[in-house]
């Protein structure tokens, strides 16, 4: 029984000692937590799972970041197509090209796809609107391409 005793609080002080860390240092936690995961060592699952969401949560902002450049790009060749320049034709090429890799890459965010567009189109409008110098009300309130025409397929 005291064994058993000894090993929970070992554990405790591993787990207080990696919260520590993780407040303190987080670049060394991670570094840490690699290494205890690689020697199969105890981690701290909680936290270890956290970040590995926000990982995720990530992915999907990065995916929308790029699609609210494309947008605001694609609005400003519509409703500006007397002040349309090759370099916003050049944007809305690359940002196809990086969301397309992105999109081969993690195959899993195309279920976000429709969603992510339709974030970013929020956001597109006020970035046209400030560029531009248009009313935000000018543009449609919705999106109004399909993914297929954002992406350019």
């Amino acid at each position: 029984m005291k064994a058993r005793e000894a090993h929970r609080e070992v554990i405790k002080h591993h787990k207080k000692e990696a919260r520590s860390l993780y407040d303190s240092d987080f670049y060394a936690w991670t570094w840490d937590q690699a290494r205890k995961l690689r020697a199969g060592q105890t981690i701290d699952r909680e936290l270890v799972a956290e970040e590995l969401e926000d990982l995720g949560r990530k992915q999907q902002q990065q995916l929308e970041t790029r699609l609210d450049l494309l947008l605001t790009h694609m609005l400003k060749c519509e409703f500006q197509p007397d002040k349309h320049t090759r370099s916003w034709d050049l944007t809305i090429k690359e940002q196809r090209r990086r969301i397309q890799r992105m999109l081969a890459q993690m195959p899993s965010l195309k279920a976000v796809l429709d969603e992510s567009i339709q974030e970013a189109y929020a956001i597109a409008v006020l970035h046209a609107s400030r560029e531009t110098e248009m009313l935000e009300d000018d543009f449609p309130s919705e999106c109004p391409w399909t993914s297929a025409e954002v992406l350019g397929e």
